[in-house]
């Protein structure tokens, strides 16, 4: 068995796949991505919902489904309005837990009920399966400290398509989003959630355009990010795994601060005369853990 279910919060990438589309789901752990967010939700047609969920379900349980491939997540995204039947029928013990659109504070104390049921119905640890909650409605990211505070929920998502419809964005971009993003940041900065994962670019054939928006993101604080085709995963990977140089100055930053703390002094000076203290050395380290790669 190569799949990891750890809390969730190593991933780099994850890439939605269709819980309508058994050809789809077959290759989906071969496609390079730290972690599957197996879609009942918005891929799927309303009249397909009942027979993803099947799909999905059988793939889970068959005896060479998920087991092939890399090792990776799996997330399921669940609807809102039947999150019970969904939760139900998929979320078994090779899932990490559940991605959850429309996130606010009702609806998550709501699937942590859903999943505290189905840990005890399937004799699983209490608290097992996670939660990944997408904010993309006003009243979600307006409550989004308490998203991220909420049980286990250990890294937010944000999905802006939705999120621009619910405020009433016309044609946003970047500069439109820049506050919101740094708001949903700071909500998980301030929880001690995992950075969050940042949302999905819609143009899969623009990997330059990929690689440019997904350094702003990481740049903003988000260590993480969706992706609706297998194209994408490569460049997200390498945005969020620090390069060799980055790594290799982050420990001398790190080494360096903890000679000087021998020493009896908390602060140093670096090679390029800057000023090393905590703060610095904090985000050192943050390099150094992201170069070890995902969490297993």
């Amino acid at each position: 068995m190569s799949l990891r279910r750890p809390g969730g919060a190593g991933a780099r990438s994850y890439l939605y796949v269709p819980a309508n589309r058994p050809d789809r789901l077959a290759r989906a752990t071969a496609r390079g991505a730290d972690a599957l967010i197996l879609d009942l939700e918005d891929s799927v047609p309303a009249a397909e919902k009942g027979v993803a969920r099947h799909l999905l379900a059988d793939w889970l349980a068959a005896p060479g489904g998920p087991a092939g491939g890399q090792e990776c997540e799996l997330w399921v995204r669940v609807n809102t309005a039947t999150a019970a039947a969904d939760i139900s029928a998929t979320v078994t013990p090779l899932v990490t837990g559940v991605v959850l659109p429309k996130a606010e504070p009702a609806l998550l104390a709501d699937v942590d009920e859903l999943l505290a049921s189905r840990e005890r119905a399937i004799g699983v640890a209490a608290g097992r399966f996670r939660v990944l909650p997408i904010i993309e409605t006003a009243r979600g990211l307006l409550a989004a400290a308490d998203v991220a505070a909420a049980p286990r929920v250990v890294r937010l998502g944000l999905g802006e398509a939705d999120l621009a419809a619910d405020l009433g964005l016309l044609d946003p971009g970047p500069g439109e989003f820049l506050p919101i993003r740094l708001q949903v940041v700071t909500a998980a900065a301030a929880t001690a959630a995992a950075a969050p994962a940042g949302p999905t670019s819609t143009d899969f054939r623009d990997l330059a355009g990929l690689r440019d928006s997904t350094r702003a993101l990481l740049a903003l604080g988000f260590r993480a990010r969706t992706a609706i085709h297998p194209a994408q995963v490569p460049v997200i990977n390498a945005v969020f795994t620090p390069s060799e140089d980055e790594i290799t100055r982050a420990r001398r930053l790190v080494d360096a601060i903890e000679a000087a703390e021998r020493d009896g002094s908390g602060v140093t000076i670096a090679d390029d005369g800057r000023m090393i203290d905590a703060a610095v050395v904090r985000s050192a380290r943050e390099v150094l853990a992201r170069g070890q790669g995902p969490v297993s």
